[in-house]
């Protein structure tokens, strides 16, 4: 099993809802150390970089306010940093299916998550896709001395 690091964000209507420790508490049995941890207040320059895939999407602004707590008047998110086997594809599917109608209700998401009346998705947390955005984003979220090790340093090659 290869070793991983992964990014994960427990999102402003998580943290309205009072659901952050639920979360925490569904991604604890995974076994995966948690090398990086902080509350961040999201910029637009942040939340921008962050979702420069969905761009050219009609959604992107709506998903920019959201990350950014504007929807949900909460200033901040909680970034987490997830180390360990697997640690992408366990942390994912922990987390569910990105449309909370579409999660199994075992997962986060599927428990937690909900689409509003009024079209707004509220999915709880980010979760990285893949292992090259997962570095991209925690390149992106933390600074190299936030983090507890480098999962990119050089040395770890042979075990990313």
């Amino acid at each position: 099993m290869a070793k991983q690091a992964t990014l994960v964000i427990i999102k402003p209507d998580a943290i309205k809802r009072r659901l952050a420790g639920e979360v925490l508490s569904r991604l604890e049995p995974l076994g995966l150390e948690i090398i990086g941890a902080k509350v961040v207040r999201v910029s637009r320059e942040l939340a921008e970089q962050h979702y420069v895939h969905i761009r050219t999407k009609p959604f992107f602004e709506e998903t920019v306010s959201h990350l950014r707590g504007t929807l949900h008047d909460v200033p901040s998110v909680l970034a987490f940093v997830y180390w360990g086997d697997e640690a992408i594809e366990r942390v994912r599917e922990a987390t569910g299916a990105t449309n909370p109608d579409k999660a199994e209700p075992t997962t986060i998401r599927g428990a937690f998550g909900r689409n509003l009346a009024s079209g707004l998705m509220e999915n709880v947390l980010h979760a990285s896709s893949d292992a090259k955005e997962a570095e991209r984003e925690i390149r992106l979220w933390f600074k190299a001395e936030e983090l507890l090790l480098d999962p990119y340093a050089p040395s770890r090659a042979a075990v990313r």
